[in-house]
């Protein structure tokens, strides 16, 4: 790291203790910062880089509701309005048992300078809580979404803080907290949240956006490269809506997706996977990979760890030992540690392409450049959830609909964009071919002219 840039990192660790998951974001876009420091001392008087670092605000709320048993349940929510100065907080919930205020922080963080890539005027945050919607029953759901809502509504809106769905969030709880919303407010505003059902306000792609842009993102890679998906072999981790679409999109690119994860263990098709067979396993009857190894007679399951990947440690199989040209990490943080990326960069893996949110362990990310792999970090390359969710705000703000085709067309020109954005930049800045420097250093130095632009707020 830039010494000069190493007091700001300390300071950060000191005010935000045991935040892991927080503390390695701001690692990785601080060490990327030094040829910006250098050049732009601005943005050094005007602190930017410390108040980048510090969320505008950070909520935490109780959230008491009644199970199917009538027994009162009690869980803590999440909001964390990172940086507004792009233009609304605009970032997921996470429902997992998993979240605390550090997780949230590193997502929300992640956020400012994903959307700031994208080019849209949206700024970052993030939100979420500990409940964990597996094996709960729709009421229960609701119950829990709506007593969520009723502290969440007066923090949001259309033009102040627009959240979405993220793990544990999908198109059921975001019809569950959007009535809850409408309810309270009196007002059908629907630029409040994004990820709704086509059929009251929501956008065509949406399910979708973040699979097909990671996919479109390591295409450009690989155009770069003098070549396309077309034979290539390609693994994803995990199982739900990125990975689906990522395989979906790869597989109409021409590719051979062999294998996908969930958290039982791996399964690994040979012939290609069948993505209707997952989709009815996954999507409908929400059952286990070994589902899907089951119906089909060229699949084999492997059961694994206590996640998607084997991300508890490199013992035992993970998804990350089958062969790929490939790789897509889809599932979550720090899922991919350095074993793993040692047995991609031994198998002949060339392209790792992040469909998650910091899938990557710092480890990892230096084997794959020791090793010449290229690889897109995740506020790059899984950057089109958050930009089809800003087109869903356009069609909501001028009350129309666009067609599946039209909104995937933009989806592509934006995601085209962002790598171009990316490349450009590390060229810029003296690292050349560099993804991550090029991602972290366009993100943030849009962000941090506006925040110049705004004064010290």
């Amino acid at each position: 790291m830039n010494p000069t840039l190493q007091p700001i990192f300390d300071e950060i660790l000191a005010r935000n203790p045991g935040e892991s998951e927080f503390h390695q974001a701001t690692r990785e876009l601080l060490d990327s910062l030094g040829p910006v420091v250098a050049r732009h001392p601005e943005y050094a008087d005007a602190a930017i880089l410390r108040r980048v670092c510090e969320p505008e605000r950070q909520i935490i709320f109780r959230v008491p509701w009644v199970d199917d048993a009538g027994q009162v349940q009690l869980n803590r929510g999440f909001r964390v309005e990172f940086n507004s100065a792009l233009g609304p907080y605009k970032g997921g919930l996470r429902f997992h048992p998993s979240v605390y205020l550090g997780i949230v922080k590193f997502l929300g963080f992640e956020q400012i300078f994903k959307n700031a890539l994208t080019g849209m005027p949206i700024g970052g945050g993030k939100g979420g809580s500990d409940f964990d919607p597996k094996g709960r029953s729709d009421a229960e759901v609701m119950r829990f979404c709506q007593s969520f809502m009723t502290e969440l509504y007066r923090h949001i809106g259309e033009y102040t803080d627009v959240p979405a769905g993220d793990i544990g969030v999908g198109g059921r709880e975001i019809g569950y907290l959007f009535g809850q919303y409408k309810r309270i407010t009196n007002r059908y505003e629907s630029g409040v949240l994004t990820g709704k059902g086509i059929g009251w306000g929501g956008s065509l792609v949406r399910t979708e956006a973040t699979g097909y842009g990671t996919v479109f993102f390591a295409n450009e890679i690989l155009k770069a490269r003098k070549s396309s998906f077309e034979g290539q072999t390609v693994v994803v981790s995990g199982s739900g809506n990125v990975a689906i679409y990522a395989a979906e999109k790869a597989t109409e690119l021409g590719a051979i997706v062999v294998a996908c994860s969930d958290s039982s263990g791996y399964v690994v098709d040979e012939k290609g996977l069948d993505l209707d067979l997952l989709k009815e396993v996954k999507e409908v009857r929400r059952e286990r990979l070994s589902a899907y190894a089951e119906a089909r007679e060229s699949a084999r399951f492997v059961a694994g760890g206590p996640d998607s990947s084997g991300s508890s440690g490199s013992s035992g199989s993970s998804v990350w030992d089958v062969p790929c040209d490939i790789a897509l990490p889809c599932a979550t943080q720090n899922e991919l540690d350095g074993d793993h990326a040692l047995t991609l960069a031994r198998n002949g893996c060339t392209v790792v392409a992040e469909g998650a949110n910091m899938p990557c362990t710092p480890a990892a990310v230096r084997v794959f450049a020791e090793a010449g792999i290229a690889f897109a970090p995740g506020k790059a390359a899984n950057a089109g959830g958050v930009a089809t969710s800003a087109l869903e705000m356009q069609q909501n703000a001028s009350r129309d609909s666009w067609s599946f085709a039209h909104t995937e067309e933009r989806l592509e020109q934006i995601m085209v964009g962002i790598h171009a954005r990316c490349l450009e930049t590390a060229e810029t800045y003296g690292v050349p071919g560099n993804y991550v420097a090029g991602a972290n250093i366009a993100g943030f130095t849009r962000v941090a002219d506006a925040m110049l632009a705004l004064g010290v707020i």
